[in-house]
């Protein structure tokens, strides 16, 4: 009798076709309702690009980047360089009047090179430009005499493994691209060992050179040999590679101080803009402090980890107040494979729901694109429109895949990832390498970067809702 009355009951309800009611009472937002509100930021993007671009704050993050690079030099993960940079920055942020301005403690790897250098004995004396890659063992003090053997890939090496026992294996592998090529980077020392190597030499993973060698992390795997390995200049690669093809014997020398120590303590840094209404969300903008031990770090990652640190400031000079808090992070031990992220991560997870979008600039700031964007469809289509507020600077393109060692944690886990999109014509010219210095940034490229980054990332902090997942 009772379920009867509660069906006579329903049918005099009011009836609403179409949308469902949320529990606060409201329908949800249709995708021109969401439009209508994105076009609502059209004079706030204008006003963040005119201050970025041509206004007081015009050059700022070059210029803070160019002291910072000049002061502190490279900073690897467990030298005390690191320490410093980390140190000046959360004394930068503080001074710059952001909120909760804090270090996060972390535990990262410790690798320091040593002396090293490689010298060809025959046919003739000459001496290799060498980087030893992180986390090699060194050679025995009196270093590794032996004949060279040259291949173009991991097949011809398997080929010709008979050849390779007791040799030195130097790999002249083409670039093809970074992604595709540096695995013989990662890899190329266990492959060597494999097949009885005493040491492997990798041709840099550039697309140009001036006889630069570039450096990067490789790992051993358990069970092979470590032998030791560097990075050679193209240059010096093909040189070998010629002389071999003509039936040349080629001996090298090689000696290299390398030695791993115990984990070191270092730092996330972290500081905010806290949100004006839900303060609890978080949208996270990124780039990582850390750096290989040449160079500046300049490029790779100062630029972007600048970039971030301006979109702050940007949003605290217009006085503007995003409804969600605004978190920079600046990562330390990226290069070893986002080991400070990692821990980061493992921290805040149980908060992963309140996590709007991630955020990270790390493939240079030169001439800005667009946004690689990893997340659901709906979310794309809101991106893509928020970007069209970058129109009068001609940065509107969202393309597929957002990149970042330090934020794939999160966009595994389903929260919408963003990475800054640029001009990589010249990127892997200068990466890992000595020549990642502030010689290779633009402040007019930079103040671009920034308006992008500063636009997209105070739009989705201010929106009513966050991006669909």
């Amino acid at each position: 009798m009772k379920c009867v009355f509660l069906i006579f009951f329903m049918n005099f309800l009011p009836q609403y076709p179409g949308k469902s009611l949320r529990r606060d009472g409201s329908y949800p937002k249709t995708f021109e309702d969401i439009k209508n509100e994105i076009a609502g930021y059209t004079d706030i993007a204008k006003a963040i690009i005119d201050l970025a671009v041509h206004g007081k704050a015009q050059n700022r993050s070059y210029e803070r980047l160019a002291v910072f690079a000049d002061t502190i030099g490279p900073r690897l993960s467990g030298m005390k360089n690191l320490d410093a940079a980390i140190k000046y920055m959360f004394s930068a942020l503080w001074e710059d009047g952001l909120e909760n301005v804090h270090l996060e403690p972390v535990k990262v790897p410790h690798w320091e090179r040593g002396e090293e250098f490689a010298m060809m004995l025959e046919p003739r004396n000459h001496s290799i430009a060498i980087l030893g890659l992180g986390s090699s063992v060194g050679t025995p003090p009196e270093g590794i005499t032996a004949e060279v053997i040259v291949v173009a890939s991991f097949d011809e090496l398997h080929k010709r493994a008979q050849e390779a026992k007791g040799k030195i294996v130097v790999y002249n592998e083409p670039f093809i691209s970074y992604g595709e090529t540096v695995r013989y980077r990662s890899q190329g020392a266990v492959e060597a060992a494999k097949v009885g190597a005493v040491a492997s030499l990798i041709r840099s993973i550039a697309s140009f050179s001036i006889h630069s060698p570039h450096t990067g992390w490789q790992n051993y795997q358990p069970g092979v040999p470590r032998i030791p390995t560097a990075c050679i200049s193209v240059e010096d690669a093909e040189m070998m590679s010629r002389m071999s093809l003509r039936g040349i014997k080629i001996i090298v020398h090689l000696k290299m101080g390398a030695k791993t120590y115990p984990d070191a303590p270092s730092f996330n840094t972290v500081a905010e803009i806290v949100g004006s209404k839900y303060p609890e969300q978080i949208v996270l903008v990124s780039g990582h402090l850390d750096s290989w031990d040449v160079g500046q770090g300049a490029m790779d990652d100062g630029g972007g980890a600048f970039i971030s640190w301006e979109a702050l400031s940007l949003i605290k000079d217009l006085g503007l107040h995003p409804k969600r808090t605004l978190r920079l992070v600046l990562w330390t031990g990226e290069e070893q494979g986002g080991i400070g992220a990692e821990q980061y991560y493992q921290l805040h997870k149980e908060n992963i729901s309140n996590f709007d979008i991630v955020m990270e600039s790390d493939e240079g700031t030169f001439q800005p694109s667009g946004l690689g964007f990893t997340g659901s469809a709906k979310a794309r289509q809101i991106v893509k429109e928020i970007m069209t507020l970058l129109q009068p600077i001609n940065v509107t393109d969202v393309f597929d895949n957002a990149d970042g060692t330090d934020i794939d944690y999160w966009m595994r886990d389903g929260v919408p990832g963003a990475s800054l999109r640029d001009d990589l014509s010249k990127y892997f010219w200068f990466h890992h390498s000595q020549g990642d210095t502030m010689t290779v940034q633009d402040p007019n490229q930079m103040n671009l970067c920034a308006a992008v980054w500063t636009v997209v990332s105070y739009v989705i902090a201010d929106m009513e809702e966050m991006l669909p997942r």
